[in-house]
């Protein structure tokens, strides 16, 4: 039917698939086909949504992939920025022994600083080292250390597999990333949305001064429940972390 004054409710409309365009949005001048199989045309069309959509896809497709066969792991978390002849950089070395010895894969940001060292602790005691990267403004790639690695695009992405694969989370001094990473875990343990997941902050001085802001201040103003602030471990002693994740681990098991 005819766009016309006197049937307004039924405006010209052209079809993308399963979009409907009207009004103004149906004068495009090509089609989706058109694009697809002219490689003659603009190239920005790789950089709209709709396309992010399958990026996006596909990275789940791969880190799914990827990771499905690894066995029981844990994902530690530091700073990038950490040099190696740091004390950080050495304790995150023999955490990843630790874990490796222990049977648990180790999982990093692949970076270098504190994730290196960890990767490093891992391999070199011949567990299972994975590096989960991300693209970044400035060169970074993965640590020489990783034995199994996926680069991302999208952090949103990345961070489901940080979370699916593993099963506790050890966080090693570190920036925004870390403190990003620490409390949508522990938002998701909190909602439910993932069950039997210790988070161990190691460094008493280092972590001290957030556990006591979160124990006094967030909890002490009923912004948080004591069940929740249990949820947090902050330790100094590497067989004190693995023993919360081996606990949590085997009640983890005992319920599937």
């Amino acid at each position: 039917m005819e766009e016309t004054d006197e049937y307004p409710e039924h405006p010209r409309e052209k079809h993308r698939g399963p979009v409907v365009l009207r009004r103004g949005r149906r004068e495009e001048s090509s089609t989706t086909d058109q694009r697809l199989l002219d490689a003659r045309g603009p190239s920005d069309w790789v950089h709209t949504d709709p396309w992010r959509v399958l990026r996006i896809q596909a990275e789940f497709v791969e880190g799914f992939g990827a990771l499905a066969e690894v066995p029981r792991a844990v994902t530690v978390f530091g700073s990038a920025r950490t040099p190696r002849e740091h004390p950080d950089y050495e304790l995150g070395r023999k955490i990843g022994t630790a874990l490796a010895h222990a049977g648990f894969a180790c999982i990093t940001g692949g970076g270098p600083g504190s994730m290196e060292a960890v990767n490093r602790g891992a391999s070199e005691a011949g567990g299972l080292s994975i590096g989960l990267g991300i693209e970044l403004p400035f060169e970074q790639g993965l640590n020489p250390w990783v034995d199994l690695g996926v680069n991302f695009r999208y952090f949103f992405t990345r961070k489901t597999m940080f979370i699916k694969y593993a099963q506790a989370f050890i966080c090693l001094p570190g920036g925004f990333g870390t403190l990003d990473e620490l409390f949508e875990a522990l938002t998701l343990v909190q909602t439910k949305k993932v069950t039997k997941f210790p988070v161990v902050l190691f460094g008493q001085d280092y972590w001290g001064g957030l556990y006591d802001w979160v124990k006094n201040t967030v909890c002490g103003e009923g912004k948080i429940g004591e069940k929740d602030l249990a949820l947090l471990h902050v330790t100094d002693d590497i067989d004190d972390a693995v023993r919360v994740v081996q606990e949590s681990y085997k009640a983890w098991e005992d319920t599937h």
